[in-house]
């Protein structure tokens, strides 16, 4: 990764004259992206501000495509045309969302910010905004200091032990003369989740989404989750990121490519933007899996990712993905650098030790009110062996379908999803002599699906807002999987087994194996009591059997408090 960080310091070095305006970036979970979503869907138009598919936003395009709307709105308002079925209107509680937005990205902001004061600033010099705790903004200088805060008691069925979560912490983000943006967060978490959160803890040796833990007191866990980055842009049409935080690639409640349900990494991006092009190079340094039994320098490996987004039609969003994950002593594999090249090729003439992936992704907005959406991963594919339907265990690949219906059924800001995941045994597996090293996995954790493979999987969700305060979300996940067998037979539902310890190389499909069912539902209602501080109430049933072994049902209901910070989801 050294080399990578010199390349950052020399782009910086030598092209300080041609830097324009830089952003930061919208934080993971926040309430913006929804907001932004629906208004990418109603206005049905790919512009070419908008790319919406690799998070976190970008704070600068997403005010940017926000303000494109209200112009057009007020084109429509000012015309002489009845334009109604071409731009459709914000409903009133979007324009309730739409002044929060901004407010919360007020640094990009171009019309009025009167409304974003504070009537009554504490101290004089805190919340003198109403988003803000403490914000400094001169004409090179723009600062941000906020308290992040999640309180959550809740009770499970069949357990004892009070379920908690306490989060306190603090982000900060700014920007120097509009040159160089920075971010920081840092929190301090003690948290005891329902007993299948103890149990995959218990059983990857990781906190879901976060990295180094300990035990604290009896079934909790303690852990920092410390994140941040410095943005340069470089160039007119190119931004360069250096930081250690997370990565979604998708535009679905799950990735297949990249998500950001495992713990942060180490990278740098370099993304161009320009024409109906947004091309994204990512480099980042992981961590294999590993037994932690004291104070020791945990092993490295990489991976290198190339997303490509075309705005084909106006309507029509396709995207271009492949990866490499990698292991090396002591060095990076300097071949992956490249950034204009086909990683299976060079992969080959080095040997083929490497794990490449390609995929492909596509968003189509239609009628001002759906999107369809979708990712296929491919890792490895022979057709003859498709046409057989033998269930060949090199034939890997990984499927997501899914649909957006915003204001369904004619009901102002009800929106419903739905998406399907499927995924063949063994990919994101690879091969090892003592440890496997190039899976697609992070510091003990699946870096795409946080299921990893081997399953067919099915999403619901509800979001209703009837009131600017008042937020309902419901969801239902329903999904089937093939586990290992008691003995130890691999049936390729998880990445961090070597493949090479199957038995047999036909007879796997979707669900072969251990048949395990799961139904999670959960309802949750929140209401935002000031900006960005919610009181919530959630209750949450999950359904789990193996087939013919076992059965784990649990109920459990949560109460708590958020502040600037993204819900604890259980999802899986």
């Amino acid at each position: 990764m050294q080399i990578i960080k010199s390349l950052i310091k020399l782009l910086v070095f030598i092209c300080p004259f041609m830097t324009t305006a830089q952003s930061t970036y919208l934080p993971e979970g926040d309430k913006g992206y929804h907001f932004i979503q629906r208004l990418e869907i109603k206005q049905q138009v790919n512009t070419d501000i908008n790319y919406s598919t690799i998070k976190p936003y970008n704070r600068k395009y997403i005010v940017q495509e926000a303000e494109y709307f209200d112009s057009v709105l007020r084109a429509t308002i000012d015309s002489t045309i009845d334009l109604k079925n071409i731009h459709p209107k914000l409903t009133p509680i979007d324009e309730y969302n739409k002044n929060s937005f901004y407010m919360n990205n007020s640094e990009w902001v171009t019309g009025s910010k009167e409304s974003f004061l504070s009537k009554k600033p504490f101290l004089k010099s805190l919340y003198v905004t109403k988003t803000n705790m403490f914000e400094v903004n001169t004409k090179d200088f723009f600062l941000v200091v906020n308290p992040i805060l999640q309180f959550q008691v809740g009770k499970e069925s069949g357990n004892d032990n009070t379920l908690y979560l306490n989060t306190r912490g603090i982000n900060v983000r700014g920007m120097i003369s509009k040159k160089v943006g920075f971010y920081s967060s840092i929190t301090d978490n003690q948290e005891s989740g329902p007993s299948y959160f103890q149990q995959k803890v218990h059983n990857f040796n990781a906190v879901p989404g976060v990295g180094f833990y300990k035990n604290f007191k009896t079934n909790g866990f303690d852990y920092f989750d410390a994140r941040g980055y410095v943005a340069v842009n470089v160039a007119k049409y190119i931004d360069i990121e250096f930081g250690y935080d997370k990565t979604f690639i998708g535009n679905g409640y799950r990735s297949l490519f990249f998500g950001a349900d495992g713990n942060s990494n180490l990278f740098t991006k370099i993304n161009l933007k320009i024409w109906k092009l947004n091309y994204q190079l990512i480099y980042s340094e992981l961590t294999p899996q590993f037994t932690k039994t004291g104070d020791t320098l945990l092993d490295k490996k990489y991976a290198t990712m190339h997303h490509l987004d075309v705005n084909v039609t106006k309507w029509l969003n396709i995207g271009l993905f492949e990866s490499i994950i990698f292991g090396r002593t002591n060095s990076y594999e300097l071949s992956y650098l490249n950034p204009f090249i086909f990683f299976r090729s060079v992969e080959g003439s080095l040997g083929s030790p490497d794990n490449a992936f390609v995929g492909l992704d596509f968003k189509a907005n239609v009628a001002h009110h759906l999107q369809f959406y979708g990712q296929f991963n491919l890792d490895e594919f022979v057709l003859s062996q498709a046409k057989a339907n033998t269930g060949w265990w090199g034939n890997k690949w990984g499927l997501q379908l899914g649909a957006k219906y915003i204001d369904a059924f004619g009901i102002p800001n009800l929106d419903l999803q739905l998406e399907s995941n499927s995924v063949k045994p063994f990919t994101y597996s690879h091969y090892g002599t003592v440890t496997v090293v190039a899976n697609y996995t992070h510091y003990n954790q699946p870096i795409a699906h946080p299921l990893g493979a081997n399953f067919s999987e099915l999403i619901g969700i509800a979001l209703y807002q009837p009131a600017p305060k008042w937020y309902i979300n419901a969801r239902i996940i329903y999904y089937k999987q093939g586990l290992d067998s008691l003995n130890g037979r691999n049936y390729g539902s998880n990445p961090f087994r070597d493949y090479n310890t199957r038995v047999g190389d036909y007879g796997y499909f979707i669900g072969t194996g251990r048949t395990a069912n799961c139904l999670n539902a959960s309802l949750g209602l929140s209401y935002e009591f000031r900006e960005n501080l919610f009181f919530e109430l959630t209750a949450q049933k999950r359904n789990y059997k193996i087939l013919n072994e076992s059965t784990n049902n649990t109920s459990m209901i949560t109460a708590g408090i958020r502040l600037n910070i993204r819900k604890r989801e259980y999802d899986y």
